[in-house]
């Protein structure tokens, strides 16, 4: 019975290592995810909101999933110190949460991918026309942003500038210019042609597929600490039982 008792106090040390390795991690994983969506709401934000189908609600859900992990991660270390089997399967029922909410994250921006680039054909021409409104100020100097970074003009090709409706007709804006300076009515050949609705979609199909997949990817790690806290809460209960036999 002893050498039982001592073998299961041994093995209760080896998961209690295990699971404050997996704390550690675990949080980590959370500052990751709060970075992704700080990265996506400062860098992603001026493409994505150019789509009539941007409601700005993922680069949150990353944010605040990132804050909770990080929260749940900075309790968990008590719960795995103090050894109480109630508070380890508190903690493991966080971690499902954690997974319910990672998982779902995840599938919504993948979701959200197909939404926010069927919307992009519109929304930039749409931005177009508003160019020189004074109220669009922010869309006039995002558009340019974009144009001049993806090296791209117009919509489709650089002379939809020039075949938008009256009165929206405008001269092609020197964002367009491959070199700084250039004049868009006569220099025609120092002007991007390529339009800017493929390439926003590659860049975004290439930047969300990629925290999509990490979020999905990263979803079911917490798993691993359930199964960590429900082992743990349960060896400590029964080298209890076997203590007080």
């Amino acid at each position: 019975m002893k050498k039982k008792l001592l073998q299961n106090m041994a093995f209760m040390a080896c998961l209690k290592t295990f699971h404050m390795l997996f704390d550690f991690i675990f949080s980590v994983s959370g500052i990751a995810i709060l970075a992704i969506g700080i990265w996506m709401e400062v860098e992603l934000y001026k493409y994505m909101e150019m789509s009539t189908a941007f409601s700005g609600t993922a680069p949150y859900v990353l944010i605040g999933t990132g804050s909770f992990i990080i929260l749940i991660g900075s309790l968990a270390c008590c719960c795995t110190v103090k050894g109480q089997p109630v508070l380890l399967y508190v903690y493991g029922a966080f971690l499902a949460i954690v997974f319910v909410l990672e998982l779902g994250a995840g599938i919504s921006i993948f979701a959200y991918r197909t939404k926010l680039t069927e919307g992009f054909d519109k929304g930039l021409t749409r931005a177009m026309m508003n160019y020189h409104n004074a109220n669009s100020s922010q869309v006039s100097s995002d558009l340019d942003l974009i144009q001049s970074t993806l090296h791209c003009c117009g919509n489709h090709k650089a002379s939809d500038w020039l075949e938008l409706e009256l009165p929206h007709a405008l001269p092609i804006p020197p964002s367009c210019c491959i070199k700084d300076g250039c004049n868009t009515e006569v220099d025609r050949g120092e002007i991007y042609t390529q339009g800017c609705y493929n390439k926003v979609i590659d860049f975004l199909d290439a930047n969300i597929g990629i925290v999509a997949g990490a979020a999905v990817g990263i979803a079911f790690f917490p798993l691993v600490g359930v199964i960590l806290s429900c082992c743990l809460a349960s060896i400590i209960n029964k080298t209890k039982y076997e203590q007080m036999a």
